[in-house]
């Protein structure tokens, strides 16, 4: 019975953070790399022309097969199903989170508390990453089973822990290596490492069988210099040296804050947990001297498609966790002020992704007023603790002003979508000249099923595959740097231009709204 309601919590709490906030966002950043290989593989006609789908990068993940296996299964949309992997995923990240603070000796009562505030997320400013992620991608279904694992391992349950972090590695390859590398160091035993053997085998076996054209990984070459010039425009953010003084501040700060809280809580945590709240927090700082030895002086070109830079998620969500373990801790022990210092700052980091710039007093204030509450109730009326801890997902957007996502579907872009849909040829092939690095084009290649020329997102595999970086940069440079004549697009294969409605061409339009204008190239 207390399995049960344990499952319920978690998914309950999953629906929680997936409807009110942090939220869930759909063709907003990387599946819009990810939606058009998984339509083409579905249906080999439609978006058979678009880059994204002649250089697919889903070889080494079985992301696009567990996805296409569920579809046949329910009949249900991809966005269904992801959508409920998504949850799924999301409540057994916030099962482990509830094992680990249980693990400290917590009540399940704190335990809950402390997941909860920890499923709250938090941006990590640097890598381009979060603790949570909006988008069904394969990092964002990796890194909660990632979690599970740590909660599992916590618990001893070995073959469990295995199996959960065998999925994450099946998933995503690079969110799971931290914790293969720090569980073989802390276990030693070959039986455990079955699982990620096993993972390992299945993802040889499926790169080897992956159907249409897959660019080969060179993992020992260097950086070309178009490479290095494509990554640094269009993928800056692996770059440490490209960020930003304040954020490598930041991150030095949370491992401080990190040592502190582990300090506080050492004795509370068992041997088996150690190794990982301590690990894989000093991984993460530790990957930025690593990154900028490896990639920006040896110019490894492997580095940039690891990016191990964003294991930095891991400190992040270390600190969140421990302070607010800590917090709740010294309020069981009636250290009043030391609970609210904790668990103030560990409601801080949603609301401000960058602890050394950018404060803003209402956020801080916020931060306080709900880690005192908490730390209040803790000590004086347990049984409403749970209520500040609930609040922080309604104040945290609507108080503190925090947008994790920008709006990018409108009314109009799904009428051209829809229109392009129904009436234009299957192997249409769109450009979208006046966009720049607006994100609207890929919204539309996945709605409307039609192929883009180029856009800016799309761009984002340039450190991936080199033979795409090539490609892209070459029709980025023929269509998007300057005005070309119809007759020029025709040449290169695009069918329809998409211009906004203030900068249409004069003469008849296939399509027009009060947003966009469409034009056959001939």
């Amino acid at each position: 019975m207390k399995r049960l309601a344990a499952g319920a919590a978690a998914v309950a709490l999953a629906l929680l953070t997936f409807f009110q906030f942090p939220g869930h966002t759909w063709l907003q950043q990387d599946s819009q790399i990810y939606v058009p290989v998984l339509e083409n593989q579905r249906d080999p006609s439609v978006l058979r022309h678009d880059l994204l789908v002649e250089h697919p990068y889903v070889a080494f993940t079985l992301y696009d097969e567990t996805a296409r296996l569920l579809q046949a299964i329910t009949g249900l949309e991809f966005r269904e199903v992801l959508a409920c992997e998504q949850v799924a995923t999301r409540a057994l990240g916030i099962w482990g989170l509830y094992l680990m603070a249980t693990a400290l000796g917590l009540s399940p009562g704190g335990a809950w508390l402390v997941a909860a505030i920890c499923s709250l997320g938090a941006a990590v400013t640097g890598p381009a990453v979060f603790t949570i992620e909006y988008e069904p991608t394969p990092r964002a279904f990796a890194l909660p089973l990632v979690i599970c694992a740590l909660g599992l391992t916590a618990h001893r349950r070995w073959t469990a822990a295995g199996i959960a972090g065998a999925a994450a590695f099946l998933l995503h390859p690079p969110a799971a290596l931290p914790f293969w590398a720090l569980f073989a160091m802390a276990r030693r035993r070959w039986r455990d490492l079955v699982p990620f053997g096993a993972a390992i085998g299945i993802l040889l076996v499926a790169a080897g069988s992956q159907g249409g054209t897959v660019e080969a990984q060179a993992f020992f070459a260097r950086l070309s210099p178009l490479q290095e010039q494509l990554q640094r425009m269009r993928a800056a953010y692996v770059f440490v040296s490209t960020w930003p003084r304040a954020v490598i501040v930041h991150h030095l700060l949370l491992f401080a804050l990190v040592l502190a809280a582990l300090a506080r809580t050492w004795r509370s945590i068992p041997p088996e947990l150690r190794v990982f709240l301590a690990g894989l927090p000093a991984l993460g700082v530790a990957t930025m001297p690593l990154s900028w030895l490896l990639l920006e002086r040896a110019r490894w070109a492997f580095v940039p498609q690891l990016q191990p830079m964003r294991w930095l998620l891991f400190l992040t969500l270390a600190m969140q966790f421990l302070a607010a373990a800590a917090g709740i801790l010294a309020a069981n022990c009636r250290r009043v002020l030391e609970a609210c210092a904790w668990l103030s700052l560990a409601f801080l980091l949603p609301l401000l992704p960058v602890l050394t710039r950018g404060w803003t007093w209402n956020r801080i204030a916020l931060a306080a007023a709900l880690g005192t509450a908490l730390a209040a109730d803790l000590r004086w009326a347990q049984k409403l603790a749970a209520v500040p801890a609930a609040a922080a997902f309604v104040a945290i957007p609507w108080l503190g002003g925090v947008v994790t996502y920008p709006r990018l579907h409108t009314p109009e872009l799904a009428q051209l979508a829809a229109w392009a849909r129904s009436s234009t040829p299957k192997d249409a092939v769109f450009l979208f000249p006046d966009a720049g690095r607006a994100l609207y084009p890929g919204v539309f290649r996945s709605q409307a099923l039609r192929a883009v020329y180029v856009d800016w997102k799309g761009g984002g595999q340039v450190n991936y595959l080199p033979d795409f970086g090539r490609e892209w940069w070459f029709r980025w440079q023929q269509t998007m740097t300057g005005d070309s004549p119809a007759a020029k697009y025709a040449d290169l294969g695009i069918g329809y231009v998409v211009l906004h409605s203030k900068s249409r061409l004069p003469g008849d339009a296939a399509f027009e709204n009060g947003a966009y204008a469409a034009f056959k190239t001939r």
